[in-house]
């Protein structure tokens, strides 16, 4: 296999603590050290990471891709390419697909897709409930076997508490979280966006933040009474965070992640302002209504996005993920009501991120962490997440300060539904080296290029 020598980079890797300019040696698929200088072996690919970042690769525990039933809107090709050019080396993938991954059927023809034509490694999640309809239970005992990872109806919530109730119980036979969209059906009800002073002016229904924390406090006390684990999918709010705190300072098995875009947008981008400096009280623009800015959760208010941005810094969220949801452009070029939720994250994740780590509002290696090592703790994988000798060579290399301008038509991904369409990012993936496979690379001169 092929050997890999790179030199001179920023290693960050925080499962050893390291955060040094050191070379990172890789044959055969494996990690074979990190030293301040090593030979180039015979016959080695040496790449020069001088001004760069090397960082285990980036896991995913929470994307969309699509296939089978919605090949229009991504495919497991595309969605992994995708991930690829984002820096990610594993992606987990979410079961609302069609048919909906409750079977071991579904999920081995998702895996064997993976095999055969994807670019990262793909781990399935199956639903909780038979077709995501959260009337009965799936198999999970069959799902696990097949190797899923969690279960999740995520794009529904499991309404009924007495499902979620058996899910969480006889999930926890197997080690295997419940992955819970939490939104009360009854309070975000035709909720186009958050509910607030944004909505109020441009006329739409909003969903309240109660719509989410009522759920929340829910699979909480659930998952203590049957003493369950219970992971949050992308919460949003700053009452979901203090649940969330004070659910773990109880001992209760509780974990969350959060989205990019959730910790570097509010729902005044819904009035087409993402990354721009206008008043937001100015006249509304042709930009207003911006179906890109569509998502569930909704973006929140600012007070709320602070708050997801201090409960990252803090430890109290565990994990960063993309929720990659890539849709056909004709479920975004209609009213805001009718148009279809989610964002395409998996190209601009780790360049809006970086904004927080050029604020000085994340450390980078706490961005770095929640990425690597806190996603591979949550799959309980020790193979993947780090450098440390002898694990899997999945790795990214990225240059932190290349400024480049999102240009959604030129994704990868079949989803070019980005808020951050014509924004500035800083921050880029050079490459993506997954088993020790060069999996995606760009050259540096071309950077800039977009």
């Amino acid at each position: 296999m092929q050997t890999i020598l790179i030199r001179h980079g920023r290693i960050i890797d925080p499962s050893q603590g390291i955060d040094q300019i050191s070379d990172l040696l890789i044959r055969d698929g494996v990690i074979k050290g990190i030293e301040r200088q090593i030979d180039s072996p015979k016959g080695a690919e040496v790449i020069e990471a001088t001004g760069f970042v090397v960082t285990p690769g980036f896991i995913d525990i929470h994307c969309h891709l699509r296939e089978p039933g919605f090949e229009y809107k991504e495919t497991v090709a595309t969605g992994t390419l995708a991930a690829a050019k984002g820096g990610f080396t594993t992606v987990c993938a979410m079961p609302n697909t069609n048919p909906v991954m409750d079977t071991r059927s579904t999920v081995d023809y998702v895996l064997n897709k993976a095999k055969s034509e994807g670019h990262v490694r793909v781990l399935p999640i199956g639903a909780v409930t038979k077709g995501s309809l959260g009337t009965e239970l799936a198999e999970m005992g069959e799902l696990a076997e097949a190797g899923c990872v969690g279960f999740s109806d995520d794009g529904h919530p499991v309404a009924d508490s007495n499902i979620m109730r058996q899910a969480l119980g006889y999930a926890s036979g197997f080690g295997l979280p419940i992955i819970n969209h939490c939104e009360t059906p009854e309070l975000f009800r035709n909720g186009a966006m958050n509910e607030g002073w944004v909505s109020n002016r441009l006329g739409l229904q909003g969903a309240p933040n109660s719509a989410e924390e009522t759920m929340v406090a829910r699979d909480i006390a659930l998952a203590e009474m049957v003493r369950g684990r219970i992971h949050l999918a992308h919460i949003s709010t700053a009452g979901t965070l203090e649940l969330v705190r004070n659910a773990k300072a109880k001992g209760i098995n509780v974990t969350c992640e959060v989205t990019p875009h959730h910790l570097t947008l509010t729902d005044e981008a819904v009035m087409g302002r993402a990354g721009s400096d206008e008043s937001a009280f100015g006249p509304l623009g042709e930009a207003a209504y911006d179906t890109y800015a569509k998502v569930n959760p909704p973006l929140r208010a600012r007070a709320d996005m602070e708050a997801m941005v201090a409960g990252l810094r803090d430890g109290v969220i565990d994990v960063i993920a993309t929720d990659h949801a890539p849709h056909n452009s004709v479920e975004k070029l209609c009213t805001f009501q009718e148009a279809a939720m989610g964002i395409s994250v998996l190209e601009t994740a780790l360049g809006s991120l970086m904004s927080l780590a050029h604020s000085g509002d994340v450390p980078l290696r706490v961005i770095i962490d929640k990425l690597t090592t806190a996603p591979a703790k949550f799959l309980g994988r020790s193979d993947i997440g780090t450098l440390q000798d002898g694990s899997l060579a999945d790795v990214t290399i990225f240059d932190p300060a290349a400024e480049w301008v999102v240009d959604s038509d030129k994704f990868v991904s079949r989803g070019k539904n980005s808020p951050f369409h014509g924004s500035t990012l800083s921050g880029q993936v050079v490459t993506t080296i997954v088993d020790g496979k060069i999996a995606f690379a760009v050259n540096s001169t071309e950077m800039n290029k977009n």
